[in-house]
């Protein structure tokens, strides 16, 4: 027994509905936008929240306005030094006008992938190995001027750049380490000789100060005899300044 030609009407409307409703009907996320095409032409922006598009007629494409992350892959770089290195680094930004993103270029991510990796290796080539290790924020700052200059005009905002690892040959590693070697032995050596000059220094200013002061002598001298009797020495001889027994010889040459 078949299926009477009305009941396969009514199946075949409710199924042109629910097709319909679920081409029609499109929920966007908080940071999603649509971009519309209306018989291949760009409508408003739609979202976000509940948009109702005309099946068949439009079509809607998704753009997510989050921030977005990737890593550029390692680049080989030839320093202005002509140093090779190998340089990686990761690149931060988000979609700020959708229409562009989808229409001014094929694919916004590839495109902007690209255009770092070319970036990276054209303004490292001219920056120099010791700039490239010391530097980092001014170089980082560069990359993300001129990556978000280039990509402008596809409505895409580079927010950062960062450059992470730097791998240089294992011959340029031993000489940056002797090198670093060298630079703390120089300023340990400047250290040890500033020490010196100060303690020269206060040394000079005491003995001005011993010279000038007799009081002063015969304290530092009462102070090492004090140094001396902690020593567990079983003779001590030490120097009787002349001053203490004056006045004794004094006495002794007077006429009786």
């Amino acid at each position: 027994m078949g299926i009477p030609p009305a009941v396969m009407g009514f199946l075949f409307v409710v199924f042109l509905v629910i097709y319909f409703l679920s081409s029609a009907i499109k929920i966007l996320r908080e940071y999603e936008r649509g971009v519309v095409f209306r018989l291949g032409r760009v409508i408003p922006v739609k979202g976000p929240g509940l948009v109702i598009i005309i099946p068949v007629i439009d079509k809607l494409v998704r753009v997510s306005l989050r921030t977005v992350t990737f890593d550029v892959p390692p680049q080989d770089v030839i320093t202005r030094d002509n140093i090779s290195v190998k340089v990686n680094a990761v690149v931060y930004f988000r979609v700020m006008d959708p229409v562009k993103a989808i229409t001014a270029v094929e694919d916004f991510y590839y495109a902007t992938s690209q255009i770092s990796q070319t970036t990276l290796r054209s303004i490292l080539g001219q920056s120099q190995l010791d700039d490239l290790l010391s530097k980092r924020e001014d170089i980082n700052a560069e990359l993300q001027k001129v990556i978000d200059f280039q990509t402008e005009p596809w409505g895409i905002k580079v927010t950062a750049v960062e450059v992470k690892n730097v791998d240089l040959p294992a011959e340029m590693q031993r000489a940056i380490a002797k090198q670093a070697e060298a630079e703390r032995e120089r300023r340990a050596k400047i250290i040890h000789a500033e020490g010196e000059f100060q303690a020269s220094q206060k040394l000079a200013d005491a003995a001005k100060i011993i010279a000038t002061e007799t009081g002063a002598l015969q304290l530092r001298f009462l102070q090492t005899l004090t140094e001396i009797a902690t020593e567990k020495n079983s003779t001590i001889i030490f120097p009787v300044p002349i001053d203490l027994i004056k006045p004794f010889l004094e006495r002794m040459e007077k006429p009786k």
